[in-house]
């Protein structure tokens, strides 16, 4: 079956071999000139497409109706905003930190910030509605030093603001807490713009903490310009139609805040900020929105797609009202299961006649975030595409696989007040160490892309001294032990198996005896058909608890960390290699 038509850059990479061994992998296409910085995108835009709608949200969510605003209502909002926010005390060496989720004020807030040189530090909602402690909150905003707070809505945040129990002028556009400020309140005369250039900080990102602590990853102008001028070369169509977006990803994320918003800002394209998420109780909003507003992208990650899927083939109006104007489906990198491809693929062919492509790409808060990305047809998930132009990719042998570096205009100067963290993080060349592996998808030929292959430091020895690799395995038993799984974890290092930690889906959790009847069915078929001792599976386990995202479990979007979890479980490893009959003891 074809592909509908796309516009895409053809693929055409050079590995030039490196005397220390290994190689770079570059694109032949070089980086084309791009603007200095964010504020010159949305000036264009502003005066190119002044009534097109930039961004837009429900008035809450289950409501009817959008309320939208303008490339050039942002503009001049941005701008009064800015005013505001600098005559409160906020600088370049105190940021303005935000709490809460994604909102239109939320996005004018940011472009008034970066107007006058202020940092934006969109922070993950969860620090501070689902953590107990609020550990993790109050370790970002000690190495913040904030000059603003901002939060949508006051009376949910009110825990965690005093928690912090900082002497900060707070913003809350609903319900404000005594001697906050409004947004409204806020507005000023249009300021002198800062003296902007590529170099100027726009934003402090803060990793997951999946490693260690929360580390705020300083992302410049030239970063996000730069990332964004290099998706439009790889990605023409971008540039053919405005693009539409239904999204619900969120900002104080890479993916959301910069991939997908800055997508729209620099392709004058429309953001509908979806106020719901792939979670219980949350998908029936996303769903009303996606019914509603034809996209001509949809970005998410494997949990919001294995729940979309159920809807799409359920529902004959959102099948139609979902595909009828898009373009791409875009995974995030190596993460989707071959299943969920083979069933999106299915139903766009049901709905369209045709495949639509699957695109991908990979990076991280660090490369803005966009390093490589996929611009040709691909079969199967896994393909992380070519560098972007103007990023190289060291590639240095480890074991069977290649380590991954990356240098170019797209890659952090480092993080924020941690100059030891900064130089640990580079080589003596420059290039920052991703912590990734990957493989040529075809050794003859790069041009057909490197296939991802794991985190250098998941991976592991059985006492045989066989390697397991673990996002690889990860992926295909999600897929082979559909629908009883949500998600696993692959422990066995030093030991002679390997065996699961399993998160049970929820029909798993419905219906737990037969749960373990179909999960040692498909295991015992995923044994048959993959014998090897790296790959087939001794022991499994069911665990009642969930991801805890205080102990750094799982992160707001639904990826685990499988090394906080191993560790924080040793006991349930433990009895994992016991002889606990809860444990399913395969043949």
């Amino acid at each position: 079956m074809r592909f509908a038509p796309l516009s895409l850059a053809p693929p055409d990479a050079r590995y030039t071999p490196h005397p220390a061994g290994g190689g770079v992998l570059t694109t032949a296409q070089p980086l084309a000139p791009h603007a200095d910085h964010l504020l010159i995108l949305l000036e264009r835009w502003a005066a190119e497409a002044p009534d097109r709608v930039f961004l837009a949200e429900r008035p809450a969510p289950g409501q009817p109706g959008w309320r939208t605003v303008t490339f050039a209502e942002a503009h001049r909002q941005a701008l009064r905003l800015a005013g505001g926010l600098r005559a409160l005390g906020a600088t370049a060496e105190r940021p303005l930190m935000i709490l809460s989720g994604n909102s239109l004020t939320q996005g004018l807030l940011i472009l008034g910030a970066m107007a006058v040189g202020i940092p934006a530090a969109p922070i993950s909602p969860a620090y501070s509605l689902l953590s107990r402690d609020h550990a993790k909150l109050k370790d970002v905003a000690a190495q913040l030093t904030p000059g603003a707070i901002y939060v949508e809505d006051g009376a949910p945040f009110a825990r965690a603001l005093a928690a912090l129990g900082l002497d900060v002028p707070v913003i809350a556009r609903q319900n404000p807490p005594p001697g906050a400020h409004t947004p409204e309140a806020l507005r000023q005369a249009e300021p002198l713009l800062a003296d902007l250039g590529p170099d100027t900080i726009a934003k402090i990102l803060f990793t997951s903490g999946s490693t260690g602590r929360p580390k705020g990853v300083i992302n410049t102008q030239r970063m996000l310009c730069a990332n964004q001028q290099a998706i439009a070369q790889l990605w023409p169509f971008l540039g053919e139609r405005p693009p539409v977006l239904v999204d619900w990803l969120p900002w104080s994320h890479t993916f959301g805040g910069n991939h997908n918003f800055n997508m729209m800002l620099h392709n004058g394209g429309t953001l509908y900020i979806d106020a719901g998420k792939p979670a219980p109780g949350a998908f029936a909003e996303t769903v009303r929105n996606l019914g509603e507003v034809p996209s001509t992208l949809h970005f998410n990650v494997p949990r919001g797609y294995g729940l979309l899927l159920d809807a799409l083939e359920q529902d004959a109006d959102l099948r139609r009202v979902f595909f009828q104007d898009l373009d791409v489906i875009f995974y995030a990198g190596a993460a989707l299961p071959q299943n969920l491809w083979a069933r999106l693929e299915a139903l766009a062919i049901q709905a369209r006649g045709q495949r639509i492509h699957m695109l991908s790409a990979w990076g991280s808060t660090e490369t803005a975030p966009m390093a490589t990305a996929v611009h040709f047809p691909i079969e199967r998930a896994g393909v992380i595409g070519l560098p972007a132009p103007g990023t190289e990719i060291r590639m240095i042998p480890v074991d069977d696989r290649l380590e991954l570096r990356v240098r170019g205009p797209n890659v952090t100067p480092g993080y924020w007040r941690s100059p030891a963290l900064t130089a640990r993080a580079f080589d003596g060349e420059g290039f920052f160490k991703m912590g990734d592996a990957a493989r040529f998808a075809d050794p003859e030929d790069p041009s057909k892309g490197i296939v991802f292959a794991g985190r250098t430091a998941e991976n592991f020895k059985l006492q045989s001294g066989t390697w397991v690799l673990v996002s690889a395995l990860r992926l295909d038993l999600i897929a082979a032990c559909a629908p009883w799984i949500q998600d696993c974890v692959i422990a066995g290092h030093d030991r002679n198996a390997v065996g699961i930690l399993i998160f049970p889906s929820t029909d798993a959790i419905a219906d737990p005896a037969a749960a373990r009847a179909g999960l040692r069915a498909t295991l015992e078929a995923f044994n048959r058909e993959n014998p090897m001792n790296s790959r087939r599976v001794a022991r499994a386990l069911l665990l009642e608890e969930p991801p805890d995202i205080d102990a750094g479990e799982i992160t707001d979007k639904g990826y685990l960390n499988q090394r906080a979890i191993l560790q924080r479980r040793a006991a349930q490893v433990a009895r994992l290699y016991s002889d606990d009959g809860a444990v399913l003891a395969l043949a």
